[in-house]
């Protein structure tokens, strides 16, 4: 294989990625039956995803507002005209031996989104990732193979047609990308604008967002593409990283070596970290595309995609960058409590309750997201709400309560208690003449430590404070108190 710095300096790889999302409907795209994940094998069937004689598919209108939506999130014009085509291969998981998609007339085409990346110095920055188009298709069956999980080396395989018919948009970009952290940060991005407008949950563990990657690679400078390579089987974007990274250098050492790329679909195999072999890439004319001659064509009404438009939220790069120049809070900061809607929203309940933006952020984003992972739960199971984060913050700015002690009594402010009932006899003492006579009592009794002092070891002061701070169980205002200490001490 070749070094890194070979890659960046004598090859570029040109990367697009295939997107395959399914959408939160549910029902499927052309009939009834349920899309629920996880149902009994060969459960959720019906006569018209099995493609029976006789049936007629019906398109889910719910499925046409989710792909226009996706289409505006993503800067697409949207095709006030399109049609279904027709599809055809051969394979078991296909129980109709076609698949109904969409070919010369996508719902969808010329958008694009941003992605937010590092230089090489460490300083943020922002590439544009065109969208080439953005269509409408159903899903096939699954196959699961015994003893393997691939058909080479399994005894034999099973099918289960729950996910035929599944509606999907397939989202394509240009061939903008030329890296695995770029591939895998736009795949993200994807991901989280899907969820931001609620038309998939985008989990790529159960197959509802699925990522091919095409890349091949070039000498600088070279105007023509090299030869295409799909890559199939990634499920994480860590997994889209590393599959990329490795077929560059695949590629490149192929290339080198006088060997020939061809066009051909590779599986990413976890195990080995390589990609390898699965079959020689089909082609357009393969698929044998004509006019699907059971549905009608679409029309987009400017009614129904005004009535859509109005109803997409604040998407995640509009909220990143409304975060940073308004709240001040740092890219990274930013990008962490956008990842998920619900975050967000807490956060943007808290602050408007009165929170200040960067104390909100790091509760939210430090105690309450640890407590999160450990117990395996989202933002909105837990029972401290955004008007008592807001109180807890307002009381530590105000000096009521200290930062520490508000930390050592979250397990309370998560139970559900309030911060007036949990604080109630807990507010930090911040009246010098309250404080005076415990700090002379405490000079008084302990006049070895006294004596030390003067003498000349002055860190001992920590110890008074440290007295101090101990017999007011923690309450005395840390600041005025070491202020006070001093003034003592040295008088």
């Amino acid at each position: 294989m070749t070094s890194s710095a070979l890659v960046k300096t004598e090859y570029e790889a040109i990367i697009g990625l295939e997107t395959h999302c399914q959408l939160s409907t549910n029902t499927k795209i052309f009939s009834n039956s349920s899309t629920a994940f996880g149902a009994d094998p060969n459960t959720n069937i019906d006569p018209v995803c099995m493609g029976l004689p006789g049936v007629l598919p019906v398109l889910n209108e719910k499925v046409l507002e989710y792909a226009v939506k996706a289409g505006l999130a993503l800067n697409c014009q949207i095709a006030k005209y399109s049609k279904f085509d027709r599809k055809q291969y051969f394979y078991p998981d296909l129980p109709k031996n076609y698949q109904i998609s969409q070919y010369d007339l996508p719902i969808a085409e010329h958008g694009w989104l941003e992605i937010e990346l590092v230089d090489a110095d460490g300083n943020p920055m922002r590439k544009k990732i065109g969208i080439t188009r953005l269509h409408m298709e159903e899903d096939a069956g699954k196959l699961v193979h015994a003893g393997s999980d691939r058909l080479s080396g399994s005894t034999y395989s099973l099918v289960d047609y729950n996910r035929a018919g599944v509606p999907l948009v397939e989202i394509v970009s240009e061939p903008d990308l030329r890296s695995g952290q770029e591939a895998a940060e736009y795949a993200q991005e994807l991901r989280r604008i899907v969820r931001y407008i609620g038309v998939s949950d985008g989990n790529m563990q159960e197959g509802s967002l699925r990522c091919d990657v095409n890349i091949s690679v070039r000498p600088i400078g070279q105007k023509e593409f090299g030869t295409k390579v799909e890559i199939k089987n990634m499920n994480s974007f860590n997994a889209i990283q590393r599959a990329i990274e490795y077929e560059i250098e695949r590629q490149i050492a192929a290339v080198e070596a006088g060997d020939r790329i061809i066009q051909e679909t590779r599986l990413w195999e976890e195990t080995s970290q390589r990609t390898i072999s699965m079959r020689v890439k089909e082609g357009s004319s393969d698929y044998r595309y004509f006019p699907e001659p059971d549905l009608a064509p679409i029309e987009v009404t400017n009614e129904q995609l005004a009535s859509w438009r109005s109803t997409l939220p604040e998407l995640p790069a509009a909220k990143r960058h409304r975060y940073e120049s308004d709240l001040g809070l740092s890219p990274y900061d930013a990008r962490v409590l956008t990842e998920e809607t619900t975050v967000a929203a807490y956060f943007e309940e808290a602050i408007a309750l009165g929170a200040n933006p960067k104390q909100a952020a790091n509760w939210i984003m430090g105690d309450i997201a640890a407590y999160l992972n450990k117990q395996k739960l989202s933002i909105t199971e837990i029972a401290l709400t955004p008007t008592n984060l807001a109180k807890v913050i307002t009381l530590i700015e105000k000096g009521t309560i200290g930062s520490n002690k508000a930390k050592e009594k979250l397990p309370e402010l998560l139970a559900g208690n309030s911060p007036d009932e949990v604080f109630k006899g807990e507010e930090k003492i911040s009246d010098a003449s309250v404080l005076e006579p415990i700090i002379d009592q405490i000079i008084a009794a302990n006049p070895k430590e006294l004596e030390k002092y003067k003498s000349g070891k002055t860190n001992l002061k920590g110890f008074f404070v440290g007295q101090v701070l101990k017999q007011t169980g923690g309450r005395a205002d840390p600041k005025l108190t070491n202020e006070l200490v001093d003034q003592k001490l040295n008088n």
